[in-house]
């Protein structure tokens, strides 16, 4: 479990530092609105530009930091070598999408998360002897938007009634479906953020001929070819960096997604969306678990 922060405070990969600890945060910037890759283009023949549509670019935030043991340069080494430690892990570094945190908490506001690499970090040891150490950080996040600090998570199971149950006067004929008919099943997801979140949808069977609804959206994952015994599950996460489907081995199965599935505009948008599922299952044992983060536009 991550630690909890304190105002002012920031966690770069696991390590704390900011208020109460021995590295000062003296200014902080690239919190605000990200950078745009624009697209406009030079009207012809006549005054102005065409906009484009404009795209975030990577979010570029820079520390001016100090590392501050005064008497003891070993300590202070100590903390840098901590700082490098954690962008030096092997299973981001060298893993292509992989991210480490920086997790920031700000007063009046809960921890916010980015997700992306430690760019520079540059320590100026001019006055190590006395245990002051500047240090110059950078951390680009590939994905420019803040993240809650806590995953939500859901669990929808594959029902059979149709229509929500029953609604008095019961009147002959009533249809139940059998296990020929794919099940259809509702569930919410509230993203209470600000900005489009990205789940991760995993699907455990026994089930066949899966199809995940987002009726605030109207966009659909099918998987009209996947079958899955009891014990087996496939996952697909949305989010960028990721964007992947796979099954409980590991293996690559974004295959079975049908071509009109777009699992890069698969997103929670702010506020409750109701989620649905189909599938054939004649167990009654098929579930769906949705987890994600809320997003926001802003610290």
């Amino acid at each position: 479990m991550p630690t909890d922060l304190v105002d002012w405070q920031y966690d770069l990969g696991g390590v704390v530092i900011g208020a109460g600890t021995s590295v000062n945060i003296i200014n902080t910037r690239g919190l605000g609105r990200p950078p745009v890759r624009d697209n406009d283009v030079d009207q012809p023949s006549a005054d102005g530009a065409f906009a484009g549509p404009d795209y975030w670019a990577s979010r570029q935030v820079q520390l001016d930091a100090a590392v501050k043991i005064p008497g003891d340069p070993a300590a202070c080494q100590d903390m840098i070598d901590q700082l490098e430690a954690a962008a030096a892990d092997p299973a981001v570094r060298l893993v292509g999408g992989q991210s480490m945190t920086l997790r920031i908490k700000r007063p009046g506001r809960p921890t916010k998360v980015l997700y992306g690499r430690l760019r520079t970090l540059d320590p100026d040891d001019e006055k190590i002897i006395h245990g002051y150490v500047p240090l110059d950080v950078e951390f680009i996040a590939q994905d420019p938007t803040f993240y809650a600090d806590s995953v939500t998570s859901t669990e929808i199971p594959l029902g059979w009634l149709t229509g929500g149950g029953f609604a008095a006067p019961v009147v002959a004929p009533i249809y139940v479906q059998d296990g020929t008919v794919a099940a259809n099943r509702p569930g919410w997801a509230i993203n209470q953020g600000t900005a489009d979140a990205w789940p991760v949808i995993r699907i455990y069977g026994p089930c066949a001929t899966v199809t995940v609804t987002n009726a605030a959206t109207g966009l659909s994952l099918s998987m009209p070819t996947l079958n899955l015994a009891a014990g087996q599950w496939v996952e697909l996460d949305t989010r960028p960096g990721h964007r992947t489907v796979t099954r409980e081995n590991g293996g690559n199965a974004s295959a079975t997604l049908s071509p009109s599935s777009r699992i890069d505009q698969f997103s929670l948008p702010p506020g409750e969306s109701e989620l649905r599922w189909t599938a054939f299952d004649n167990t009654n044992t098929a579930r769906m678990r949705l987890t994600w983060r809320d997003a926001y536009t802003a610290l």
